[in-house]
């Protein structure tokens, strides 16, 4: 078991930014990707059909004999564990546990905001865990779509893009927070204007880094950390336009992808 690879799908490139973590924190695992980008963005679907979808990706990375299932969708994560938790026969993990965690640690006025996409938003998912976790906190959430085409167009730090921060981020500021959870993958990219945007007095989560925690907590507790000294091979999959994702997603990762594969399941 210690040998075999932790299984990661997204709706796309954005869960990248989890698995750039993982990296870091656990430089000896192989990792499986799988980008569902022929059917992205999640974030503007029923739950039903997330449902269908992330159990389609995780039955695709079981192929490999993965270890461990992390879900680095907030959309599918805040619509689709129970379902996953009960398909799989090895444990999954999903963004949304670890940064209602984190942020819950972080805040000093009980004032959180959650930023996603409109089904992460409509799902209440973060609400609800951070709520879980202490009553006492008051949760402002509010949708930001344009975000994601942002980010895979590569505005990062365009005036448009600060613009759009401004309009979508006044909100929080009136609400009076001083911790802002990122719950899309995609966010952490624009981490930079966000938290211009936002100033200096307020933490920004990005759950990415709480997952990469996570995933070795648990790895641990099992006995499979990987002991392996070889350099890990990882295997990036994506179900439609390889060419874009390589490029994009050297973007989220920081480092090249040697190589992506068409993953033919859709």
């Amino acid at each position: 078991m210690k040998t075999k690879p932790i299984g990661i799908f997204d709706s796309g490139v954005g869960g990248l930014t989890v698995v750039k973590q993982i990296f870091k924190k656990l430089p000896h695992e192989e990792i499986v990707y799988l980008g569902d980008t022929a059917r992205v963005p999640y974030g503007t679907k029923s739950p039903e059909t997330i449902k269908k979808f992330s159990i389609e990706n995780a039955d695709f990375l079981l192929r490999f004999k993965v270890k461990l299932i992390v879900v680095a969708c907030n959309t599918a994560s805040s619509t689709s564990m129970d379902e996953l938790i009960r398909h799989v026969n090895v444990p999954v993990i999903g963004v949304i546990k670890p940064g209602a965690k984190k942020a819950v640690t972080v805040t000093r006025n009980n004032k959180i905001g959650v930023i996603g996409t409109y089904t992460t938003i409509k799902s209440r998912a973060y609400v609800r865990e951070i709520k879980n976790i202490s009553s006492k906190i008051d949760v402002a959430s509010k949708p930001c779509p344009l975000f994601v085409p942002l980010v895979e167009e590569g505005w990062l730090r365009e005036k448009a893009t600060f613009a759009i921060a401004e309009k979508y981020l006044a909100f929080f500021r009136r609400k009076g927070i001083d911790t802002l959870v990122l719950g899309c993958t995609h966010y952490p990219l624009l981490k930079q204007v966000i938290g211009k945007v936002m100033g200096k007095k307020v933490k920004i989560i990005d759950s990415a880094s709480s997952v990469a925690d996570e995933v070795h907590t648990i790895l641990m507790s099992m006995g499979e950390l990987s002991d392996n000294k070889r350099k890990p091979r990882h295997k990036f999959f994506v179900t439609d336009a390889v060419e874009h994702f390589v490029r994009v997603g050297e973007k989220f990762l920081g480092t090249k992808i040697q190589r992506a594969e068409r993953a033919n399941y859709v």
